[in-house]
């Protein structure tokens, strides 16, 4: 049966353990700017699996993993005697992929930012096509006028030769239509 809150609580003291056995007892040159971001055990409290971030460039990064993987054991073996539990698990580091993912949502957020100034520049001085509201409201001038013209275009759908319309004369709704032209016959 897994306890996660107790899973929560050791991989937060392995988190502490680690970054604080790297910077104490580990005097490996190629371990450069190591932060330790996060640290998950499983449910079995078997397997740790620590995050951790490297300032500088990928020569730097490639050389402070190869220098997290050979004092393993020494992290571990500093991991069982301060945490106190039966079975010591077993570490993993693995690059963290959070400020990766940060630089890229920035540099999206920053061409989103020039797209808007670039428009914001463009649409000064200009005015609207028509008007700013295009639509009309109950209470406007001109509201009524167009409704009224509106539901004498909708009754007037049949027309004889003279071109006057016809109402109610032999008019059949089509099938699917359903419209109030049925209605008033």
């Amino acid at each position: 049966m897994t306890d996660n809150a107790r899973a929560r609580k050791l991989a937060d003291r392995i988190q502490v353990v680690v970054a604080e056995t790297l910077d104490r007892r580990i005097k490996d040159p190629r371990l450069g700017f190591v932060t330790i971001t996060d640290a998950r055990v499983t449910g079995d409290l078997r397997e740790a699996t620590v995050f951790y971030t490297v300032y500088g460039d990928d020569e730097e990064r490639a050389a402070s993993a190869a220098a997290l993987e050979s004092a393993k054991g020494v992290l571990r073996s500093e991991v069982g005697r301060q945490t106190g539990v039966r079975f010591t698990p077993t570490l993993a580091f693995v690059p963290d992929a959070l400020p990766d993912n940060a630089r890229t949502i920035e540099d999206l957020l920053d061409k989103a930012r020039a797209k808007d100034a670039e428009v914001r520049e463009v649409s000064t001085g200009k005015t609207y096509a028509g008007e700013a509201d295009p639509y009309r409201k109950p209470g406007e001038e001109g509201y009524e006028e167009d409704a009224e013209a509106g539901s004498e275009a909708e009754a007037g759908s049949g027309s004889d030769e003279g071109g006057a319309a016809k109402a109610g004369e032999g008019d059949v709704a089509p099938a699917g239509d359903d419209t109030d032209g049925a209605a008033s016959k």
